[in-house]
């Protein structure tokens, strides 16, 4: 399109239904592409790592398998379930027991005693702080490897048909959230006349259906989305009782709560606002309509914020309220191009005066965008490499290409609103229109003069629409408007999957901490060293394990077991560990009871790989002491 003069274009009555062929076209694209290759949704927790490792080999059957995981989460009954070869519970089935330690997030589950040896497989599944679903699977072995009939699951949470349909809800609720806002701010600050617009009414209340339709729907699928996967599960009370007690299921309550109070205010704004003619009356009416729904629009978006990426990791307490404004601005600009783009093709009334206050609003919805913007990319980023290394990352340059390809075109449709005149010649035809429906010749009969004005009525809509399709710069403003749309469908859709992808900065956080913690070529140090103290029951076993058992910083877990093979606790528990080729040490090293037989010690620094010497001081009584030592490879 040039910049000074329209093309001929189309015909005027095909133009409207090529405009919509062409964005419905677009967004079927854009979903269709976009969705097939996202995947599950990537999510803020990761696993970071597990005693015993994956792929480890220990001597003998542990107590328990802990993982350890990059952010909070939240765990159900059978969250961690222990699997052996024959694929029958390894684990005591009560549970997981949180053990996490300061800014360590850890969870184990309990494995019966008298494991016999083989292959064993850990199967998870969880829900990350910013509501996503996890899952994921490792095995270990005792003594050697086995053949296991257990299978993997191929899967991740929240995947499949259920994932599918839950995502396309996730789309269209943020999709009906800036039609809805947009569209209703569009009316209030750039085009008053819009409220008694036939068009407008119906887009926004569109807007308002899709967001409650997708609420609905993501509050029934919630439950099979994060579990079983199974669409009966939808309507399952307990399931759905559980969902509400969780964070994700009280923002969506909350979200049903306020789009009553929503549409509420679209009644005021549609009907008595739109009917109301002293003008007074109706600023005053205006002022009370923008105060309650731009509260009412904050609470909707702050439902978003208090449950995905806004509400965890660093900074929540100004992340949440920035993303907040992110919304409305994301939803002011595209909500109300999205009004704009109707109003240009669907009714001549709008005049330059109504675009030109939208151009301002867009301007400063902008301003509020880039300003969150870079301070939501440097939370979620952090780094060069994380923006250029990782899918998050790379979806934001994508956005930032996307708004800048966005305002580039916006740029036109800011010359084509610098010659736009208001449509005095559309009003005049309406007043004529109006005085020829009324001249009807007292003679007729009702039947006839119904059907007459049934034909003026036609006649007056083809005026008018000759009169709107004849004025060149409207004709301009549209077409550039629509351009705007089409790139705006394609933003919107990167936008909302950014939400549902794993931040760059945890996703590296989570890959280093999995590279610290990766076992070295032999694999974790596992140790087991009977001993008697001489006095009453004083025989046992003392089993430790070092993991990743390299240089650098370790976690040390110690199990005693009696001499019944039951765990056993002992009043004192201290070790040193010593590297006599380089005369290093004895390096003290005091863990903390962290159950019935269990001790644990994190960060153990290990400063040289090398044969080293552990020794274990253990104490039943008062009197009855030993200490005993083993050699072992560390590093």
């Amino acid at each position: 399109m040039s910049a000074t003069a329209p093309c001929a274009g189309p015909s005027p009555i095909r133009r409207p239904l090529a405009a919509a062929a062409l964005l419905a076209t677009l967004a079927c694209l854009v979903f269709g592409l976009l969705l097939a290759g996202a995947g599950p949704a990537s999510a803020h927790a990761a696993l970071t790592g597990s005693d015993p490792a994956d792929g480890a080999v220990v001597d003998t059957a542990p107590q328990q398998v802990t993982l350890s995981f990059s952010e909070a989460i939240a765990v159900g009954d059978d969250s961690i379930r222990v699997l052996d070869p024959s694929g029958k519970r390894a684990d005591t089935e009560a549970g997981p027991e949180e053990l996490s330690e300061g800014s360590t997030v850890r969870y184990g589950v309990s494995l019966h005693s008298g494991l016999p040896d083989g292959t064993y497989t850990v199967a998870w599944q969880a829900i990350s702080a910013d509501s996503h679903p996890i899952s994921g699977a490792f095995t270990f072995s005792i003594g050697a490897p086995s053949e296991t009939t257990v299978a993997l699951p191929s899967e991740g949470a929240g995947g499949g048909p259920v994932g599918f349909l839950y995502d396309i809800a996730r789309y269209t609720a943020y999709g009906g959230f800036a039609v809805l806002v947009g569209g209703s701010a569009f009316v209030l600050v750039c085009w008053r006349g819009g409220a008694a617009s036939l068009p407008m009414q119906r887009l926004v209340v569109r807007g308002w259906l899709a967001l409650t339709g997708a609420t609905l729907v993501m509050l029934l699928l919630r439950h099979p989305y994060t579990g079983s996967g199974k669409f009966a599960d939808a309507f399952d009370l307990a399931g759905l009782q559980s969902v509400l007690d969780t964070k994700p299921g009280a923002a969506l309550v909350s979200r049903l709560l306020l789009l009553g109070a929503a549409a509420l205010f679209t009644a005021v704004l549609f009907g008595t606002y739109a009917r109301r003619e002293d003008e007074r009356e109706r600023k005053d009416l205006a002022f009370g309509l923008a105060v309650g729904g731009g509260v009412v629009a904050t609470g909707i978006a702050a439902t978003w914020s208090m449950s995905e990426h806004a509400s965890t990791g660093i900074q929540t307490n100004i992340a949440m309220p920035v993303d907040i404004l992110h919304l409305l601005a994301v939803a002011a600009w595209l909500g109300g191009l999205v009004s704009l783009l109707v109003a240009l093709y669907r009714t001549p009334d709008i005049g330059s005066a109504a675009v030109r206050r939208f151009s301002a609003v867009a301007f400063g919805s902008v301003a509020v965008l880039a300003a969150t913007g870079i301070y939501q990319s440097w939370r979620q980023v952090g780094s060069w490499t994380a923006l250029t290394g990782t899918r998050y990352g790379q979806l934001l340059i994508l956005k930032v290409a996307l708004i800048a390809l966005l305002l580039g075109v916006a740029w036109f449709s800011r010359r084509w609103t610098g010659r736009l005149t208001d449509p005095a010649a559309a009003e005049e035809a309406r007043s004529d229109a109006a005085g020829e429906a009324d001249d009807v010749p007292d003679d007729v009969t009702p039947e006839r003069a119904a059907q007459l004005a049934r034909q003026r009525a036609a006649l007056t809509a083809t005026k008018k629409k000759r009169i709107r399709d004849a004025d060149p710069e409207r004709s301009g403003l549209r077409r550039s408007v629509l351009a705007e749309a089409a790139v705006a469908v394609v933003l919107l859709v990167v936008t909302t999957m950014l939400t549902s992808t794993e931040p760059g900065r945890t996703q590296e956080e989570a890959a280093g901490s999995s590279a610290a913690s990766a076992p070295a070529a032999g694999g974790p140090v596992n140790l087991s060293l009977p001993f008697d103290t001489g006095g009453r029951n004083g025989k046992g076993t003392v089993r430790i394990g070092i993991e990743p058992g390299r240089t650098g910083s370790n976690d040390l877990h110690v199990w005693i077991d009696g001499s019944d093979g039951e765990p056993m606790d002992v009043p004192e528990l201290k070790l040193a560990l010593t590297l006599e080729s380089k005369d290093i040490g004895p390096l003290p090293v005091v863990p903390d009871r962290l159950a019935e037989g269990h001790w644990s010690a994190s960060g153990v620094q290990i400063p040289m790989a090398g044969d080293w010497t552990i020794d274990v001081t253990v104490r039943t009584s008062d009197i009855d002491q030993v200490t005993i030592d083993k050699n072992a490879k560390i590093g």
